[in-house]
């Protein structure tokens, strides 16, 4: 896929562990988001107040990302990552097209298509190919990469989130859509999309769907929804608005769901290719239809409280190959970090 000179410079900031300040940022929401601590922030960015400007650029990690090589492969990959990334391994070389890429320590995980063969995607200055760390997962990825008869392996720590569990304690009213007999064709269409495996749909940077402020939910925090129900992540992030506010494509792609269910209430699914979805839950009005292709901002829907909701905001997802990814490592880049 052609890139746009426009957006070599947003290409290549890939892997510098940098977060560009957006209005309504403060040190703590960006360190919630990011994983990481005010005092580490402060203390990396040799901060002298908290004080934020919008533009401004933080560094979020000093560590530099790990090299290996062989025979017309270099590889790079990220020192660490947490619980729920989404991260890429890039590759550069005169033999990149003939690369494979497995991730064998998802074998016994909880994941769709454990160790999938996967075949980098050209990007600006070689390839590369997404990884996913699945939330919950407390031992390292490893990787295999494949050229010919040579292979590089190699292993990325994983960081827990440490989050307290949230007990919703939904009222029955609410709670009891789960068991709505009609949830089983929603999974099935849910889990349709998640096996989709198309070409690069996107070119620009993703975009927030919302301009709104995010609830107390956090991504990838333990929750219970009723007093004793087993406790299960919150695989997206929740934002806050009036009924009716307008739901917007977080980046090109095509529409694989688009509809109204128990549990997810208005739904819509973008299949941006390359294994990445984006999912929009709980609208009161779906505005698009399955096959539709859709830009950038375009808008899907409007904010309501279907399903199992009980105020009206918008359920973001972002998903690699099914598993649920950290939408906030995606805004305004093309690639996640």
């Amino acid at each position: 896929m052609n890139v746009p000179v426009a957006l070599l410079a947003v290409l290549l900031s890939w892997g510098s562990g940098t977060y560009t300040v957006k209005p309504g940022d403060t040190l703590y929401s960006i360190a919630q988001t990011q994983g990481t601590t005010v005092s580490e922030l402060t203390g990396l960015n040799r901060l002298q107040s908290p004080a934020l400007q919008v533009g401004q650029i933080l560094q979020l990690s000093s560590a530099a990302p790990a090299v290996q090589q062989m025979a017309g492969v270099t590889v790079t990959a990220p020192t660490q990552v947490r619980m729920g990334d989404a991260f890429v391994l890039r590759l550069s070389g005169s033999r990149v097209q003939e690369a494979t890429v497995r991730f064998p320590s998802e074998v016994g995980e909880d994941v769709r298509l454990p160790n999938e063969v996967l075949k980098p995607v050209s990007s600006a200055g070689g390839a590369l190919v997404f990884g996913r760390v699945v939330l919950g997962k407390s031992t390292p990825v490893v990787y295999e990469i494949r050229v010919g008869q040579d292979v590089i392996r190699g292993s990325i720590p994983v960081t827990d989130q440490r989050q307290a569990t949230q007990h919703l304690n939904l009222p029955s009213s609410i709670s009891s859509r789960m068991q709505d007999p009609a949830r089983k064709a929603e999974e099935e269409a849910v889990e349709r999309a998640y096996t989709l495996r198309t070409a690069q749909q996107w070119n620009q940077p993703f975009q927030v769907a919302l301009s709104t402020r995010l609830t107390a939910s956090a991504f990838g925090q333990p929750r219970t929804y009723t007093a004793g129900s087993p406790v299960v992540y919150h695989y997206g992030e929740d934002y806050l608005a009036k009924a009716g506010t307008p739901v917007r494509a977080v980046n090109a792609g095509v529409v694989v769901v688009a509809g109204n269910y128990p549990v997810r209430g208005g739904l819509v699914i973008i299949d941006h290719g390359l294994g990445v979805t984006s999912l929009y839950f709980h609208q009161r009005r779906v505005l698009v239809r399955v096959g539709q292709t859709v830009s950038r901002g375009q808008q899907l829907g409007e904010v309501g409280s279907e399903g199992v909701s009980n105020a009206p905001h918008l359920h973001l997802e972002l998903r690699v190959r099914g598993e649920a990814t950290r939408p906030a490592q995606w805004m305004n880049r093309i690639w996640p970090q």
